[in-house]
């Protein structure tokens, strides 16, 4: 605000972290601020974030851990800082967090994880924001959190899209990112009268039937709009004696059922938070259901369009105190393809909330509620309607260190459905360029590659991410970057204490006459009390070795 150009107004606008950071900046109410552009964000850092989804452990903390250690080993440009270079690389590799030790000091929701969510108290924040997020990302539920909690500042729009900025994101239709933005800004920086204020509160994409793919280039479904968030109708279907999803059962269903899934379910889920459009998305259901407790209702005979968070009420015993349930709301096509629409997952331990976990008392029935993730979806004609229950949901989620079987009172289950309810149909404009990103010079074509290994002769399935940027050169500096990693996660079906993790990365950087690299490698593995985690870093100068350091922790699991 003191540069001679300002008027005085600051906006900040940011994807992911940079998304959360304008969130946490604007609950503080520095007086320049006066809006937000938050993108692929969250409010709940413990919820809605990589590292705990309402008590389960995601693999996501444990990737990203590995991730941002590789990120944040990487030497400073010197081109850029000089001949420091060196000794700001030596002092920034020696002072490196091991982040998957502090995460995992906070396994339930303490004030390390409320100090940086904003649904801690909605009305510290003063600004108008402008909230942005897709469907395909593990952060979707920030849009409709936001219009809920404080309806009168937050705008938002939710697109198919992955984590990434909407006028470059897949799968398709984009938005004209560019031009939402520069409305956004001369309406609350510059105080021009122009259309923002009167845009809705709420716009939306539809997903109207797409299938699992290799590649998601576009799905198909149409934009709405609703002028204000309220509480959605629930369309709420029961079991009926048959076993399936009805709307108004003749009879009860009978009794109860067993659910004891094989410890590999979920391997079709694709990536928490995705990139691309690839087998980072969740693929074709009819594998994980194989290890679910499954209720289709019949063939629709009229569509039902959803926006909002369906809800899973159920009673359950279970023989263990600890134990994991998932559920998964699926679009059943006519040839039996299965499209998973949402999912939810809850530690048991957590049913109660997440500041002070409570184990199970083993056979005792306790009543559950699961929300799972926000969506917007059209269920069409002839589809089937499919809930998929299973106690494991690997690798998404960690198990805990039993392998529990748990028992369903079908009689009291229901599945609620968050009614779209009244609308518009909308559009909202596509990018008028196409291709925004820079283009580098590639130097050596990279590689990406996702697999479920099942060991037939040992019982072990291992999950494999190979991801390969290749050697590409920047046009306007000349710097060359290169990242490799490797993830390998293992489990066998029926031994929760038996799951480890591997990830390796390989991080070049280089321009003529110089070249610099780091070698990262994390493991994860367990036992019945602890967390066992290791990460070794290594730094090169020129291929010869100036860094090297291993760490290794234990950390007691809490409930999880």
């Amino acid at each position: 605000v003191a540069q001679d150009w300002s008027n005085g107004n600051v906006g900040m606008m940011g994807i992911s972290w940079g998304g959360f950071n304008c969130l946490q900046v604007a609950a503080l109410k520095p007086p320049a601020l006066k809006a937000v552009i938050s993108i692929a964000s969250t409010v709940d850092r413990y919820n809605d974030d990589i590292h705990y989804k309402n008590g389960a452990h995601l693999s996501a903390q444990m990737s990203w851990a590995a991730t941002m250690s590789a990120y944040q080993s990487r030497p400073p440009d010197p081109e850029l800082v000089g001949e420091r270079w060196l000794a700001m690389w030596q002092d920034r590799l020696e002072n490196e967090p091991f982040f998957m030790q502090e995460w995992l000091s906070h396994q339930r929701r303490d004030a390390f994880w409320r100090h940086g969510s904003i649904c801690e108290d909605f009305d510290a924040f003063p600004v108008p924001a402008l909230v942005i997020a897709g469907w395909a990302d593990g952060y979707r539920n920030t849009p409709l959190n936001m219009v809920t909690g404080m309806p009168d500042r937050a705008w938002t729009l939710v697109g198919p899209w992955v984590h990434k900025y909407p006028h470059f994101a897949y799968p398709r239709p984009r938005a004209d990112f560019h031009a939402e933005a520069i409305a956004w800004w001369r309406r609350w920086l510059c105080g021009e009268k122009n259309a923002v204020e009167e845009t809705p509160h709420v716009r939306a994409y539809i997903l109207d039937g797409p299938r699992p793919g290799l590649w998601r280039e576009a799905d198909p479904g149409y934009w709405i709009a609703k002028n204000r968030w309220e509480a959605p109708k629930p369309l709420t279907l029961t079991i009926g004696a048959a076993g399936g999803l009805e709307r108004d059962p003749a009879g009860q269903a009978a009794g109860h059922a067993l659910l004891r899934s094989p410890l590999d379910t979920g391997t079709g889920a694709g990536e928490f938070f995705t990139l691309k459009p690839d087998s980072e998305m969740a693929g074709d259901q009819r594998g994980d259901d194989a290890g679910s407790l499954v209720f289709d209702s019949a063939a629709l005979v009229e569509d039902c369009v959803i926006l909002g968070r369906p809800v899973v009420a159920l009673t359950v015993s279970s023989d263990t105190p600890l134990a994991n349930l998932a559920a998964r709301l699926v679009d059943v096509h006519p040839d039996g393809t299965a499209t998973r629409v949402a999912y939810g997952v809850l530690n048991l331990a957590h049913r109660h909330g997440n500041a002070e976990p409570q184990p199970l008392e083993p056979g005792v029935p306790t009543d559950i509620t699961l929300v799972l993730d926000a969506c917007g979806y059209r269920f069409q004609p002839g589809h089937l309607i499919r809930l998929s229950l299973s106690s494991a949901y690997w690798p998404i989620i960690l198990p805990p260190p039993f392998n529990a079987t748990m028992e369903i009172d079908l009689d009291t289950m229901e599945l609620q459905l968050p009614l779209l309810g009244s609308h518009r149909r909308i559009e909202v404009p596509e990018p008028s360029n196409p291709d925004p990103l820079p283009k580098y010079e590639t130097l050596v074509e990279g590689s990406s590659g996702r697999s479920v290994e099942h060991d037939l002769r040992e019982g072990v399935t291992r999950y494999r991410v190979n991801e390969d940027t290749g050697l590409n050169r920047h046009p306007g500096n000349g710097l060359s970057t290169r990242d490799i990693r490797e993830e390998v996660w293992s489990i066998t079906l029926d031994d929760p204490l038996s799951v480890t993790a591997r990830i390796e990365w390989t991080c070049m950087t280089e321009r003529e006459g110089w070249q610099a690299r780091t070698h990262i490698v994390s493991t994860l593995s367990c036992t019945a009390a602890e967390w066992v985690i290791s990460e070794r870093i290594e730094a090169f100068r020129d291929g010869r070795s100036i860094f090297s350091r291993e760490r290794k922790a234990s950390v007691r699991r809490d409930h999880m």
